[in-house]
């Protein structure tokens, strides 16, 4: 286990690095190389802040923990899509996918370890909850990501391991890095968050006028069938999910996105399409059909290629937009959290 008890640099705001250095005599410009070498330039050390002085990159250290994320493990399938496990300062895990396209990619980044929603579909929530990630840990993944594809990210998603509004300070912090000036100047319109809906959420991201798109994992528009997959639509019903994303686009007026993993026998019928469309008629959405990557130990399959066909025909006669999105790394662990399960067991096998 690496890092320490002092405080991690990079949860730092700018305002507090001006007040620790001025309150030990050094210049406030101190503050802004500091800033711009943790967000700008991608810096992992004290030591590689090469334009501060040997006293007051030692200053720093005696004050500050660097709590980097590490790659502890790499998958590539054949079809380009690389997965990556990360190594957390203090030995957890968590994920994320560098999926290729032509000249760009896609980086897909976790926002918790573990999930605490406990889907029955998903590798993570099957997996169970260890904690939050910091700003500074969602920034790892990115920067790790992207070296490893070598390749322009055309998209950010926020759908690896995780429910990002549950971790809502974080994760726009996060953003807030990589989308700054004074960060990696990423386009906000490049980035999507993915949440299995959490009203009060979703209203807070329209007041706070977030310019980063949202997605909503729906996966079944009736309450019945979506409580038995999804346990936390008990609370947060489709009713109130419908009052939530109604208010999101009186206030923003901006298209969001609603994903449905088609499952063989439960949610693929023309029927559950019909109940789609009628959830889809409250607002202006897209539907990203999704192919399901099998989970160890779920009860879920995929359906067969002509009930996809029929599922997504019935849709669009009833002119919706939608997009079938194929299931990528089939051939690795690429359902979310299969990996990091994986690396708990390579770990736990070694300790016993």
């Amino acid at each position: 286990m690496s890092g320490n008890l002092s405080r991690d640099i990079r949860s730092l705001s700018f305002n507090e690095l001006e007040i620790f250095f001025s309150g030990r005599g050094e210049k406030p410009f101190r503050a802004r190389q500091v800033q711009e070498w943790l967000w700008k330039k991608s810096c992992r050390s004290f030591d590689g802040m090469t334009n501060l002085s040997n006293e007051t990159r030692q200053l720093l250290r005696e004050n500050f923990s660097f709590n980097i994320t590490r790659v502890d493990k790499i998958q590539k399938s054949t079809d380009g899509t690389e997965k990556a496990t990360f190594r957390l300062w203090d030995g957890l895990f968590t994920e994320g996918v560098i999926i290729p396209a032509g000249n760009r990619a896609t980086a897909c980044i976790s926002s918790q370890a573990g999930c605490p929603l406990g889907c029955l579909f998903c590798a993570t929530g099957l997996s169970g909850f260890l904690r939050d990630l910091s700003a500074g840990e969602i920034y790892d993944q990115l920067v790790l990501l992207s070296g490893l594809s070598g390749k322009s990210l055309s998209n950010i998603v926020f759908m690896g391991m995780g429910e990002p509004l549950i971790n809502w300070t974080e994760v726009m912090t996060s953003i807030q890095r990589l989308t700054s000036e004074d960060g990696l100047a990423i386009s906000p319109r490049r980035i999507t968050v993915s949440t299995v809906g959490i009203p009060e959420m979703i209203r807070k991201m329209a007041d706070d006028r977030v310019n980063c798109q949202l997605a909503l994992s729906l996966h079944a528009a009736t309450d019945e069938k979506r409580s038995r997959i999804i346990p936390v639509n008990k609370k947060y019903t489709l009713e109130k999910l419908t009052g939530a994303l109604k208010y999101y686009y009186l206030i923003t007026k901006k298209r969001f996105t609603i994903e449905y993993i088609l499952f063989k026998d439960f949610n693929d019928s023309i029927k559950d399409a019909a109940d789609l469309a009628a959830f889809c008629k409250n607002f202006p959405v897209k539907v990203n059909i999704i192919e399901y990557n099998p989970v160890e130990n779920s009860e879920f399959m995929a359906p067969e290629p002509e009930k996809v066909v029929s599922f997504i025909n019935f849709l669009e006669r009833k002119n919706m937009i939608v997009n079938l999105r194929k299931s990528r790394g089939k051939d690795i662990d690429a359902a979310c959290g299969q990996l990091a399960v994986k690396s708990y067991k390579r770990v736990t096998d070694r300790i016993i």
